[in-house]
């Protein structure tokens, strides 16, 4: 049986003519840069979304340093983020000479533990970047009303979570920013880097426009420093077709989760714990399990792909170096990686690749 941890080619099998005819047209047209299919693909996105302004970008981790360029972060800031995320997160912050602060995680969720934000907030503190991991929102209503009453900025690190709502709104527009990854392995991906800001502060959204054009907003004329972060017209064409499908892939997404989780009722691994007032849109399926290693061991012997999203946290990697943290700092985040295993998430999981995964798992307990 052939398995695979995201399956791109599959699923490009079913839309392969109405994605070639997109790519064709933009080759005929000559406009690779800043092509019209840029501005009818931020136009979706803004309405799906209902939210005023977005702006295409070349990558996710480039929206996140968009986000805080516009909204003015220095040398000296500091960031409130949460370790146990993808380094693009952390590492925008220290790029731009800003100090990122950790949040201890959930356990139950991953995400950062809204209880203990306050108390890592410092008169340096300018922002908090919320991570809606593996595509469970965050607590965004204490996260919104903490950045209320200390006078901070919020930029909602939405990577992993496009489509992914809470209490019935969208995630991306909670905060003065959201930032969209459209990598390949997305939810809704792109075929090569691919990302985006959203906001419903206009001026916030020209600012991002005019730094992600090397500070310009006619050319040849640069108002401040930028950076060089066009979405490609080549990915915009591909993602305004595929993005007609997000909804129905989020909705297979869930089916295969819940799937899994009732296939292995009765075995020691611990499912994703899903919030009640959420939509989890499952970028990724991620079990907390015992014996990891020896279980992921088992599993390659059995060719079934499997992750670990993500084996070290963020405040024991040595490019952080600089803020400070130790072993123990954060306990949550720290079992996290000790425990967490993702299995094949994607659109095009059958029955019985669903069976044979999960009655993998089964016999490695049985036998151990």
């Amino acid at each position: 049986m052939k398995l695979q941890m995201v399956d791109v080619l599959g699923q490009y099998s079913h839309i392969k003519a109405d994605v070639d005819a997109a790519i064709h047209k933009v080759l005929e047209s000559g406009q690779f840069i800043l092509g019209k299919e840029v501005g009818e693909f931020e136009r979706k996105i803004a309405g799906y979304l209902g939210i005023g302004e977005a702006v295409g970008c070349a990558s996710g981790t480039d929206a996140l340093q968009l986000a805080l360029m516009a909204l003015g972060i220095r040398p000296g800031d500091e960031v409130i983020t949460t370790p146990f995320t993808f380094v693009a997160t952390a590492e925008v912050i220290g790029l731009l000479g800003a100090k990122p602060v950790y949040v201890d995680i959930d356990p139950r969720t991953f995400n950062i533990d809204t209880h203990l934000i306050e108390r890592a907030i410092t008169p340096r503190t300018r922002a908090i970047i919320p991570v809606h991991l593996y595509g469970q929102p965050a607590e965004m209503d204490a996260i919104i009303d903490i950045s209320r009453r200390h006078g901070i900025k919020v930029i909602e690190d939405c990577a992993q979570a496009l489509g992914a709502s809470y209490k019935g709104k969208k995630v991306c527009t909670f905060g003065d920013v959201g930032c969209i990854s459209f990598f390949p392995s997305k939810n809704l991906g792109a075929f090569g880097d691919a990302g985006m800001v959203v906001s419903n502060d206009k001026d916030c959204a020209a600012r991002m426009r005019i730094i992600a054009a090397h500070g310009s907003r006619v050319r040849y004329y640069h108002e401040v420093l930028g950076i060089n972060s066009r979405l490609d017209t080549i990915q915009a064409a591909i993602l305004g077709v595929k993005y007609a499908y997000l909804d129905q892939w989020n909705a297979a997404r869930k089916k295969a989760a819940e799937r899994y989780t009732a296939m292995l009722q009765g075995t020691p691994v611990v499912p994703p714990y899903v919030l009640p007032h959420v939509d989890h849109i499952f970028h990724q399926y991620t079990l907390r399990v015992p014996r990891r290693d020896e279980l992921a061991a088992y599993l390659k012997q059995r060719e079934i792909p499997h992750a670990i999203y993500y084996p070290v946290p963020l405040h024991l990697q040595q490019a952080f170096a600089m803020a400070g943290n130790k072993k123990g700092d954060f306990p949550a985040t720290e079992s996290a990686t000790a425990e967490v295993l993702s299995l094949p998430m994607h659109t095009e999981l059958t029955e019985e690749q669903l069976t044979y995964i999960t009655d993998s798992i089964k016999g490695f307990y049985a036998k151990h």
